[in-house]
């Protein structure tokens, strides 16, 4: 019994450095949602400066598209903008983005300041679509399918290796689906 308790510290320890050990091989911007393959929660919010539409579900339908969630507030936004200004004069893919938890006059100055690669910018002042997506910090990016379901997220600030390897091949995937 003695000698039990004596490598109890030791089976402790390598248990721990086991865990470790293929926590450091996971890669942190494909932390999977338990959203991907489901409809895309209820989503109806303002759009800054427009009265006569929201940005809302029915928004997705009929088309592959990404929705950005992203503040002004935010470094890695600032560093994933102009991926996403080229994208938009590419027209590779519609964008829309979610201001999260960010003040309309500070979202609109950044968007003047960066300009715009968005289709729509939904505000989301609260949080509370942003919650309902399972968002845990911006950037973070959700390609939706044409039936309104979410595909993938993409957790981090899209740059061009995240672009042409993992969301372009999927998107075009996506594209093709009858």
């Amino acid at each position: 019994m003695n000698r039990a308790v004596l490598f109890l510290p030791l089976a402790i320890f390598m248990g721990l450095v086991g865990y470790f050990a293929i926590g450091l091989t996971r890669n942190p911007s494909e932390i999977r949602s338990v959203l991907v393959d489901k409809p895309l929660p209820a989503i109806d919010l303002p759009v800054p400066d427009r009265t006569d539409i929201r940005l809302d579900n029915a928004t997705f339908q009929g088309k592959v598209s990404l929705l950005n969630v992203f503040a002004s507030w935010c470094i890695a936004c600032r560093v994933e903008h102009p991926v996403l200004l080229r994208l938009a004069s590419e027209k590779a893919i519609p964008i829309y983005g979610l201001a999260w938890k960010d003040k309309p006059e500070e979202m609109k100055a950044w968007i003047a300041e960066l300009g715009d690669p968005y289709s729509l910018i939904g505000d989301d002042a609260k949080g509370r679509t942003a919650i309902d997506l399972g968002v845990t910090g911006a950037p973070e990016t959700f390609v939706i399918d044409r039936k309104g379901k979410i595909r993938y997220k993409f957790v981090g600030p899209i740059d061009d290796y995240a672009w042409e390897s993992t969301l372009k091949p999927l998107i075009k995937l996506l594209e093709a689906e009858p």
